[in-house]
């Protein structure tokens, strides 16, 4: 491949990078509770990171010569733990009362984990035996 084509292919993974990074910021100021900024924040900030990384590793790689293992660690790095992150995150704040969203029509955990009341007055209960 020629110069040229490298730089063109490198810098439109950049470009679709920021993109989605945009729109993962636009998804956190916009959406209505933590769990769906929580989804916008690790799905389209997750891929916009990832395609940002395989950008200047192709770059390096094609360009330099140089293959980063940096590089592939940092995107082997993101794509497992920002998912998880994500995931995690959510779980606490339902174990930990945080309400929905007055727009959500279902609940999936409710049954298993019982209503917000309950959850509430668990943390509560929890709460002031650790005090």
């Amino acid at each position: 491949m020629n110069e040229s084509t490298i730089e063109v292919i490198v810098s439109i993974l950049v470009l679709i990078g920021v993109a989605l990074a945009l729109i993962s910021a636009f998804g956190l100021i916009r959406l209505p509770d933590v769990y769906t900024r929580s989804h916008a924040a690790t799905k389209s900030a997750t891929l916009g990171v990832l395609v940002t990384i395989i950008g200047a590793f192709l770059f390096f790689g094609l360009s330099e010569g140089v293959y980063s293992v940096r590089l592939i660690l940092g995107i082997v790095f993101v794509f497992l733990t920002a998912p998880v992150a994500g995931h995690l995150i959510c779980r606490a704040a339902y174990r930990s009362g945080v309400s929905l969203a007055e727009e959500s029509v279902q609940d999936d955990l409710e049954p298993i984990l019982g209503s917000e009341e309950e959850r509430r007055a668990k943390n509560k209960e929890r709460h002031h035996r650790s005090s």
